[in-house]
């Protein structure tokens, strides 16, 4: 009896021990179950980004006070990230880096009868003054690629541009010396027009294959400047008609348009994209050329009539200004003081364009070399 007694006590206690073991976990005091040891662990909070910071407004463009009043400094890129990465990229022309067009018209011996005319004498001084005062020359193609992209020329350049229809022996009296001594190349800007004999034709031919005379456009009919009644027939003579005959003479298409007697409209300049012309070229002397910057009269001003206002084309590469030689070498000092004040003033600002740069461009255009 006391056996079958124990051995119920035992199967009981059994059961009461199964009974335990399977049981849900205690409550907490919230009446939720308390987590065992095993369980996973929570994730961090997630921490909110950082705010992107505020880019500081760029600064104003180099204003100069040697310009006329009523000349301004134009730009002609639109996107900042480019100008900033091309202007301070140590593969470019540094800031200030600046470029005197000058013109010639007739360099002569004889007295002077008309104001496009320069003794030899003053010639001469003058491109001595150009060479001692640092200046160097070069190409139209460098020229380009100066004004779009900031490409390295020498911090201070000049290009010499002969207007109209010159022989071989003018430019081997006035221009080779500089060649043979510096290096200088000089433009030709050449009329394309059909009453050039072929002994002409082929004396320009020779000077391109030299390689130290670079032949731009100047025209076909040349005489008579382009004005709001010209037709486009006419202009498109003018433009696409020295195109045709660089091809046919010298395997080539000329990149920059100097406008005969420097006349153009905002139509014109417009054609001249159009048909491929990279440059324009005024008779304004209105001031040298820095990268993204070129000085510009939006309006007539009575003092001088005759210079035709550049603003309304909204195209500052097709409407660049040039020095006369005749008065070239009374600028070249303050052409000199611009681009040391032009430096400075990048220097100055040099910080808020990195930073603008770091905020708004970096992650598009990259680091700045």
């Amino acid at each position: 009896m006391r056996r079958h007694l124990f051995v119920r006590t035992l199967g009981l206690l059994a059961v009461l021990l199964s009974a335990c073991a399977s049981a849900a976990p205690a409550a907490g005091p919230t009446g939720t179950p308390v987590p065992s040891l095993t369980a996973a662990p929570t994730d961090p909070p997630t921490q909110a980004a950082s705010p992107t910071p505020e880019p500081p407004a760029l600064p104003v463009p180099y204003q100069a006070s040697l310009l006329n009043p009523l000349d301004s400094p134009h730009t002609y890129i639109p996107e900042p990230c480019q100008y900033i990465k091309d202007k301070w990229s140590s593969a470019n022309s540094a800031p200030g880096t600046v470029v005197m067009v000058i013109m010639f018209h007739i360099i002569t011996n004889d007295a002077l009868a008309n104001p496009d005319q320069i003794s030899e004498f003053n010639f001469r001084r003058l491109m001595k003054k150009i060479y001692t005062d640092g200046f160097q020359a070069i190409t139209t193609a460098q020229l380009a690629g100066f004004l779009y992209h900031n490409a390295k020329i020498p911090e201070r350049s000049v290009l010499l541009v002969v207007d109209d229809r010159k022989t071989r022996q003018y430019f081997e009296r006035f221009f080779q010396q500089y060649w043979d001594d510096y290096h200088w190349p000089v433009v030709n800007a050449w009329i394309s027009t059909p009453l050039s004999t072929a002994d002409l034709w082929q004396q320009q031919v020779d000077l391109e294959a030299a390689g130290w005379v670079d032949h731009q456009a100047h025209g076909v009919v040349h005489d008579i400047p382009i004005d709001s009644t010209s037709s486009d027939e006419y202009i498109l003579g003018e433009l696409q008609g020295s195109i045709d005959a660089f091809k046919l003479h010298f395997d080539k298409t000329p990149i920059a348009f100097i406008w005969p007697g420097g006349g153009f409209t905002p139509h014109a300049a417009a054609l001249a994209r159009q048909v491929g012309y990279q440059l324009g070229f005024t008779i304004n002397p209105r001031g040298p050329l820095m990268y993204n910057w070129v000085p510009l009269a939006d309006s007539g001003d009575p003092v001088r009539p005759t210079w035709i206002p550049e603003g309304p084309v909204n195209d500052p590469l097709m409407v660049l200004p040039r020095y006369w030689d005749t008065d070239a070498a009374l600028h070249l000092d303050e052409v000199v003081q611009m681009s040391g004040e032009a430096a400075a003033y990048a220097d100055q600002n040099k910080a808020t364009e990195m930073e603008y740069y770091d905020i708004v461009c970096a992650s598009q255009y990259g680091p700045i070399p």
